[in-house]
C-alpha cells in the first residue's frame, strides 16, 4: 500500500546530545551555589557481568561530559543482600551522592525488590522504588524508570500526539513494561498492555497506532504486524545490533520509528542523568519534601 507519509526517525542519539548542552549549563550553575560541589551519581555493581559492566561505564562517561562524577561501587557476585542493603544505607546518608543506581540484574541470592526498595525516594533517579512507582502511576511529581521516561520525552520532542491514541506496549516488566503503558495512559492514550499470556497477539499489534517494544527478546514482533502509519518504540537492545522489533522496511510505510541502535538507548541515560541533576537541584533548593 502506498503511503504518503515521510517517516520520523526518532533520533534519540541526537536529542540526548542536545540535552547535555542544557544539563551542563545547569550543572554549572549548581557548583555555583554550592560551593563548588559537584553533583555525583553513584552506581552498585553486584557481580562481573560484562553487559552490565559496559552500561556502567557508559553512564559515568555520560556524567562526565555535563560536568558531574560518578561514583563506582563494585561488590563482588556473592555478596548477600544485607551486603547490597548496606552499601545502599551508606549512599542514602552521604550528601554528596545525589543519585542511586542498582544495576540490573542482581545475581539471584539479593533481594532486588528489598534493595530497590531501600533506595531513597529522593535519591531514587532510576525510578525503581515502589513510592516512586506509585506516585509516577498517580501522576504525582516522582522520578519515572529511565527507559519510559526517556521514551516519553523523545515523543515530546518529536511532537509526537498520544492523546487519543491506540497504544500497544508489548512486554510488562517493573522497570520498562508497566510503566511504559501507565505514562501513555497518563498523557490520554488507550493503551493495551500485552504479554506471553496474550491471545492473538499480532491482531493487537496490527491495531495499534503506537506499538512500544519492550519483551527483551530479538525481533520478536515482525515487520507485517505494524500497520502503516505506526509510530514504532522500540525498546530493546540485542547482539548484532537488532532490537525487539523487526524494523526492516518500516521507514517507508511508518509515521515514525525509532532506529536500533541510536533510538530508546541514548535516552535512558540522559534520562538518568537529568533526573540525577534534578535531584541535585531539588537538594540545594529543599521544599519541605520527605522520604
Amino acid at each position: 500500500m502506498n503511503h504518503p507519509l515521510t517517516c520520523l526517525i526518532l533520533d534519540g542519539k541526537a536529542v540526548a546530545a542536545q540535552g547535555e548542552h542544557d544539563l551542563s549549563a545547569r550543572v554549572a550553575a549548581l557548583k555555583a551555589i554550592n560551593g563548588a560541589r559537584t553533583p555525583i551519581l553513584a552506581t552498585i555493581l553486584v557481580g562481573d557481568d560484562p553487559a552490565s559492566a559496559t552500561y556502567v561505564r557508559m553512564k559515568g562517561n555520560a556524567c562526565r561530559r555535563v560536568g558531574m562524577d560518578s561514583r563506582l561501587v563494585a561488590l563482588p557476585a556473592g555478596s548477600t543482600t544485607d551486603e547490597v542493603l548496606a552499601e545502599i544505607g551508606r549512599l542514602n546518608a552521604d550528601p554528596d551522592v545525589h543519585g542511586i543506581l542498582l544495576q540490573h540484574p542482581v545475581p539471584a541470592q539479593v533481594d532486588e525488590r528489598r534493595c530497590f526498595d531501600h533506595i531513597s525516594t529522593l535519591k531514587d533517579v532510576d525510578g525503581v522504588t515502589s513510592h516512586g512507582f506509585g506516585r509516577m502511576a498517580l501522576g504525582e511529581p516522582a522520578f519515572g524508570p529511565a527507559t519510559p521516561t526517556g521514551i516519553m520525552r523523545l515523543l515530546a520532542h518529536y511532537g509526537i500526539e498520544l492523546a487519543g491514541k491506540r497504544a500497544v506496549v508489548v512486554g510488562r516488566s517493573a522497570i520498562l513494561g508497566k510503566p511504559m503503558a501507565l505514562m501513555l495512559s497518563n498523557a490520554n492514550a488507550t493503551v493495551t498492555l500485552c504479554h506471553s499470556k496474550t491471545v492473538n497477539l499480532e491482531a493487537e499489534v496490527r491495531r495499534a497506532e503506537i506499538v512500544v517494544g519492550a519483551v527483551g527478546k530479538p525481533k520478536f514482533i515482525p515487520n507485517h504486524w505494524i500497520s502503516d502509519g505506526a509510530v514504532v518504540i522500540d525498546a530493546g537492545y540485542h547482539p548484532g545490533g537488532v532490537g525487539d522489533i523487526d524494523l526492516d522496511g518500516l521507514a517507508s510505510r511508518c509515521a515514525a520509528v525509532t532506529p536500533v541502535p541510536g533510538g530508546v538507548g541514548p535516552m535512558t541515560i540522559a534520562t538518568l542523568i537529568a533526573q540525577t541533576v534534578d535531584a541535585a537541584e531539588q537538594a540545594a533548593h529543599p521544599t519541605g519534601q520527605t522520604d
